[in-house]
């Protein structure tokens, strides 16, 4: 396995890999603060006075889904209600808040009231920002101060806080050691015969080294990517499939998380790249001398376009595909019509099919252009014919 050989692969692709669950500190630049608003309800939702009947929906559902797609502290299942204050009454698991602030915070995201409150820390106090889900430092109201272009001003800690994507990402990540554990030990006990769940994924595993590893990568190399190439299409595939159930999460629509796998791949294809990988980017053999100087950088580019269409490509299909669901989904409530709501709900069950085999087929475009940067790293190239 390529990462298990060399240690200094892994600490690379680790380090890249825990990019997504860091945030970086805003700090207060009081010269360019120009006026305070109100606590974190009044300044997340927009004045809704003079708003028609329409406009209110249009707007409530553009909040609907821009919420479904955000990242968030605690699980949100169903709201009914309202409380005194006119606040809906929200079912949700919360889970834990970790702030680097000058030292560390710990606590539950309920004390945060689903946003309604400002959570109090060792005599310090943070309020979630409505508009984008992030943790801002506040004074015991919740106070938001905005600079004179309408952006936040307030200090931003650090958060490292186990949110619901990365509570997904560890979810998926302990069910696929459980089932490959399993498939692992009941081939050593039935004599490399796959037994319970293993039965239904060992084709699946069998299809991605005959059919995506050999071709592309070749006989003689193609073990040591197998471990990544497995992981990758897994990893992918039951995350994608998470976001379509009423948890609501949305991993893969995350542009850090499509990031951080596709670097990952970028660093495994650069670090176990041979020579002649690296020659027919900068002087490739059999073209003149001239073209060499123009191809050379166009060649370089190349290899950051790699990774960079792998990153786009998961992440615009996923975030594509959850907007328009739920725009469906919002539609088949505002219609109130005999015809209009029927129909999309028909629309949305099928385009629900359409997102199941989405989102397997990008599981599986990840894998294969992820096997084919690797084929062409570790390609033998023979130049008897330009001699």
């Amino acid at each position: 396995m390529v990462i298990s050989k060399k240690p200094r692969l892994f600490i690379y692709a680790a380090l890249v890999a825990l990019l997504p669950l860091f945030g970086l500190a805003n700090p207060n630049d009081s010269t360019t603060v120009s006026h305070q608003v109100a606590h974190a309800d009044k300044t997340t939702h927009e004045n809704t006075e003079g708003l028609t009947k329409e406009q209110l929906k249009v707007k409530e559902t553009k909040e609907f889904i821009r919420h479904h797609l955000l990242d968030s502290h605690d699980f949100h299942l169903f709201s009914y209600g309202k409380d005194e204050a006119g606040h809906e009454n929200h079912v949700s698991f919360p889970l834990p808040v970790i702030l680097w602030d000058n030292g560390i915070h710990f606590f539950m995201s309920s004390k945060f009231e689903h946003g309604h409150a400002a959570a109090e820390s060792k005599g310090n106090y943070y309020a979630i920002n409505h508009h984008n889900g992030q943790i801002y430092k506040t004074d015991a109201a919740g106070t938001f101060i905005e600079n004179d272009k309408g952006k936040i001003a307030n200090d931003k800690p650090i958060d490292l806080s186990i949110t619901k994507n990365v509570s997904m990402i560890l979810i998926t990540g302990l069910i696929m050691f459980l089932l490959f554990a399993g498939l692992g030990k009941s081939y050593k006990k039935n004599g490399s015969i796959a037994a319970g769940a293993g039965r239904f994924f060992e084709p699946i595993i069998l299809y991605i080294r005959d059919e995506i590893a050999i071709p592309n990568i070749g006989v003689k190399y193609y073990r040591k990517y197998m471990s990544f190439l497995l992981t990758i299409f897994f990893f992918v595939w039951f995350l994608n499939m998470f976001g379509l159930t009423p948890l609501g999460v949305n991993v893969t629509g995350n542009i850090a998380i499509t990031a951080a796998l596709a670097i990952i791949a970028y660093i495994i294809t650069t670090f176990t790249a041979k020579k002649d990988y690296w020659k027919h980017i900068f002087w490739m053999p059999g073209v003149p001398v001239p073209m060499k100087f123009i191809l050379a950088p166009i060649e370089l580019l190349g290899t950051f376009i790699k990774p960079f269409s792998l990153m786009i490509r998961l992440y615009a299909n996923m975030l594509a595909g959850h907007v328009v669901l739920m725009s469906l989904i919002a539609l088949m409530y505002s219609a109130n019509h005999f015809i209009g709501s029927p129909l999309a709900l028909l629309l949305s069950f099928v385009l629900t099919i359409l997102e199941v085999l989405v989102a397997l087929l990008q599981a599986y475009i990840f894998t294969m252009l992820a096997a084919l940067y690797f084929g062409s790293a570790v390609e033998e190239h023979h130049h008897e014919e330009v001699h």
